[in-house]
């Protein structure tokens, strides 16, 4: 049971996840390791343990079934297994925002998220870079800045990765931040977009005309919408950042546009706009 998984140690799950990788399946020894470092991790880990394993089987039985499954959801399986999926779809030239650039790693290797928005297809879109550890990965872009671009889609149900083109305009300033919606309209799309991808860790939204503040007795904060019909509470990771200073700061009370991954952990800012400025504030 999931109370002995505190006492097992780590190299239980490594040992399968080298397996996994034995057989070819980088994104289920991904998962794997992700398991192995819940058990003690805080308050509440037997729950988080327990919903992380049943997402892994149901992506075992997804890989076990992928012949019945319909062709975008089948390509998604493939993608969370860890399969390579190439850039097919139909490339999409358009204006480009930068909405936001950061970087994560394992302690091997360095994945950098960029998020574009498009001004004229209205379409958001993900570009990955990978690097190996300590070394910048490629592409970086400019945040806040619009470039001319032509972006190739990525396969499978709910992507919103594509392959970045090689002829890339020159960064020009923009006028105004992407257009958003409430914090309800938030949770309904990431509701949406899950069951296209039951996998999906977050879903890009830009939020309008909302308020950081404090919530709860736990140092916690959320993101208010300025009517106060709703609000949507900040992952704990964003908690520790300096940008969530850096937002409430840029709100000074009052309401601002926000723009972020919002996930079953609550919301990650990633950028922020006042309504005094278009320039774009990093939150990352």
């Amino acid at each position: 049971g999931l109370a002995a998984a505190e006492q097992s140690g780590y190299g239980l799950w490594e040992e399968t996840a080298a397996r996994m990788v034995d057989a070819q399946a980088p994104g289920l020894a991904a998962r794997v390791r992700e398991l192995g470092s819940i058990p003690g991790s805080g308050a509440g880990w037997p729950v988080r343990l327990l919903e992380e394993s049943a997402l892994l089987h149901l992506l075992d039985q997804g890989w076990l079934g992928i012949d019945r499954l319909p062709a975008p959801l089948a390509t998604t399986v493939r993608t969370r297994v860890g399969l390579p999926s190439p850039a097919e779809g139909p490339p999409v030239r358009d204006h480009w925002l930068v909405l936001a650039q950061y970087d994560t790693s394992d302690g091997k290797i360095t994945t950098r998220r960029i998020w574009l928005y498009g001004r004229e297809s209205g379409r958001t879109a993900l570009v990955l870079g990978f690097g190996a550890a300590g070394r910048s990965p490629a592409p970086a872009l400019p945040v806040g800045l619009v470039i001319e671009a032509e972006l190739t889609p990525h396969a499978g149900a709910g992507q919103l990765r594509a392959d970045l083109g090689d002829e890339v305009g020159v960064p020009q300033p923009t006028g105004t931040p992407p257009p958003g919606g409430t914090t309800t309209a938030a949770v309904a799309a990431y509701g949406s977009a899950l069951r296209e991808d039951p996998w999906l860790e977050s879903w890009p939204v830009t939020l309008t005309d909302v308020v950081p503040v404090p919530h709860g007795e736990d140092g916690g904060w959320q993101l208010a919408d300025a009517e106060g019909e709703s609000a949507l509470p900040m992952a704990h990771a964003a908690l520790a950042r300096p940008g969530l200073w850096k937002l409430v700061s840029l709100s000074g009370g009052g309401p601002v546009t926000v723009f972020g991954e919002c996930g079953h952990r609550g919301f990650t800012p990633l950028a922020a706009w006042s309504p005094d400025s278009p320039e774009t504030v990093q939150l990352t």
